[in-house]
């Protein structure tokens, strides 16, 4: 503790019993008209030699003193009310266990609240001379509107306060709540609904718009940013509803608004117990680690408490560049990078028998859809076999869980990157059977931002003047960000009782064309005006509509409300086996993508006819 902080600590506690030792006394002047009736004066003193060390360990115990009283609210006022409580009726009680006291009652009751006024006239006092700071100091010059006169809108207002050097100058509110309009919140005006955003832009001179809405749905916020782009304002958002209740309002956290805060989709929740339960102290290895998905797998298994982490990957670039970032983030995790190719059976087979993961994570896999149509052996090798590698060598060394990263490409699928996933879906499932290590797999789709996706490609061509180009009007996608179904695939691995295929809940399906609008919008153009769309027509083994399950399958629930087992019945591993055994001359061939894509769809037959002939049976 600084010598400056002591200091006010000691003055506070000071000022406390001075107004303990006054407070009795008034209440005698007021009580008798006198201060010295009847010998009371003399009593009141005597119980100050309890009083005053009283007073201050509850006051104390209360947190009076371990508070920042500039920032004091609504809450600190009830502590210091309960504080002052406690403390006068333990000073009522030690008083009068003598029954021949002869102190008046009333005088006691006085001092409450004289304490309750002083106590916290003090401290609030402090909050008001910095909230006359704050007024001299919010003159910046940008003039800024903040949308959502709620709780993260006062949050804030009073963070701009702190920070005069941002420059900026709140003007007030827009809230659709119609009792906080023409009334003020944090000394700032709510100015009307949010229909009058462009209208109020206008008559204020606002220069900046912040969103401050984290609880609202996607549709709003889009509606908001379009408007605000009709009129050449780039608007600004909070974080999300989680980090506001969790940290409160950063303004290193105030953003400009970005494409996953318009796509339609509910909030993820986790259950931190059951995550923590699987990974806490373990040794997790994670393939594919320096790619989109593996490297926020790392991170998020980091955070878990994994006693040590296994970075496994082929690039070295990537493997250095996510080594280096954990290194940083986490100094006390035990980080082990591996340079390694799951399609190298010995050299995975040494990594597990050299530091015995209890936990994989397999997202080593080649999955970009047209440039496996030109390369199918290729997707075999990594696709199939690296997995059968993986898979295999994690049974023959106990581990307790196996995770695959699949993708909604693997049902129904067309193309040869479709197919191999759906295969590795089905070799993982034989494994499972005969194997103590709990094998599962997770579907999802396109996640934003990743190596090869869309998003990256929009905006380079934003960047570029356009055009934009995408490939049918029509063609529709599931989008989740990458930390957010990587939460939900560790969240999966909880659930997993072996030989499940999870199928994630990735909200709306969203129209590519939508997507490339709102981008271009969110760069501050005009989509068809400013920046050109153009459709280029489907590319090789590209579906029109993608699916997380087939019609045939449906799901069951689990015990988190965003993930579902598709449900499906397991292959014997024979005919598993006589699959890999074609597969494999077809790799060493060169096979042809419909060749792939024929044996797949001959296994998930004879799988759903499996299932049928199960649930008839159970009937």
């Amino acid at each position: 503790m600084s010598l400056s902080k002591y200091r006010n600590k000691v003055i506070l506690v000071l000022l406390d019993m001075l107004a303990l030792v006054l407070s009795g006394m008034i209440g005698l002047v007021l009580r008798f008209d006198s201060i010295h009736s009847s010998g009371h004066l003399s009593t009141w003193g005597r119980y100050l030699l309890i009083g005053i060390p009283l007073y201050f360990v509850i006051y104390f115990y209360f947190g009076l003193y371990s508070r920042i009283w500039r920032y004091a609210s609504a809450f600190d006022l009830f502590a210091i009310a309960s504080a002052v409580t406690v403390a006068t009726g333990c000073l009522f009680g030690v008083m009068y266990v003598n029954p021949e006291i002869t102190f008046p009652k009333s005088v006691l009751v006085m001092t409450w609240f004289m304490n309750v006024a002083a106590v916290g006239g003090i401290r609030f006092l402090l909050r008001l001379i910095t909230d006359i700071r704050k007024k001299k100091q919010s003159n910046g010059r940008k003039r800024a509107l903040i949308l959502g006169a709620g709780d993260a809108g006062r949050m804030l207002v009073e963070e701009i306060a702190r920070h005069p050097e941002l420059d900026y100058k709140p003007v007030g509110f827009l809230d659709d709540d119609k009792r906080k309009i023409g009334f003020k919140v944090a000394g700032l005006p709510v100015l009307g609904s949010l229909a009058l955003l462009e209208e109020i832009i206008l008559a204020q001179g606002v220069s900046d718009v912040i969103i401050a809405m984290p609880s609202a749905p996607n549709t709003r916020i889009k509606e908001l940013v379009q408007k605000c782009t009709n009129i050449s304002i780039k608007p600004r958002i909070v974080p999300g509803l989680f980090r506001v209740l969790k940290t409160g309002i950063q303004l290193s956290g105030i953003r400009e608004v970005q494409i996953e805060d318009l796509l339609p989709r509910p909030e993820i929740k986790m259950d931190q117990f059951g995550i923590s339960e699987y990974i806490r102290d373990k040794t997790v290895l994670v393939t594919g680690a320096g790619g989109s998905i593996g490297s926020e797998l790392s991170r998020q298994v980091a955070t878990f408490g994994a006693s040590t982490v296994l970075l496994l990957g082929h690039g070295e670039n990537s493997i250095y560049l996510i080594h280096k970032e954990l290194a940083r983030s986490h100094p006390n995790l035990n980080l082990v990078p591996v340079i390694a190719d799951v399609q190298d059976r010995a050299r995975i087979t040494q990594v597990f028998s050299e530091y015995n993961p209890q936990v994989v994570f397999h997202a080593a896999a080649h999955k970009h859809v047209p440039l496996m149509e030109y390369n199918p052996a290729e997707a075999l090798k990594n696709n199939v076999f690296g997995t059968k590698n993986v898979a295999e060598a994690a049974e023959a060394h106990g581990v307790d869980r196996f995770v695959l990263i699949s993708t909604d490409k693997a049902v129904n699928p067309t193309s040869v990157m479709g197919a191999t996933k759906r295969m590795a879906e089905l070799v993982i499932q034989s494994i499972n059977q005969r194997s103590s290590t709990k094998f599962m797999a997770v579907r999802f789709g396109n996640v934003l931002g990743s190596r090869g996706s869309v998003i990256p490609l929009f905006k380079e061509q934003i960047a570029q003047g356009g055009p934009v180009t995408v490939t049918h009007p029509e063609m529709t996608r599931y989008f989740m960000t990458i930390p957010e179904a990587v939460s939900l695939v560790i969240q999966a691995g909880a659930l997993g009782l072996g030989g499940e295929v999870f199928v994630l809940d990735m909200g709306e399906p969203v129209k590519i064309v939508d997507l490339a609008q709102d981008l271009i919008t969110l760069s501050g153009f005009k989509p068809n005006e400013d920046i050109r769309i153009e459709y280029t027509g489907m590319r090789p083994g590209e579906k029109l509509f993608e699916e997380l399950l087939t019609s045939d399958e449906g799901t069951l629930a689990t015990r988190h409300e965003r993930i579902f087992t598709a449900r499906q019945s397991a292959l014997q591993a024979s005919i598993i086996e006589e699959a890999l055994v074609h597969i494999a001359s077809l790799r060493d061939q060169g096979c042809m993508p419909t060749q792939v894509l024929e044996i797949v769809a001959t296994l998930d037959r004879h799988a759903l006819s499996e299932a049928a002939a199960a649930q008839q049976s159970g009937l």
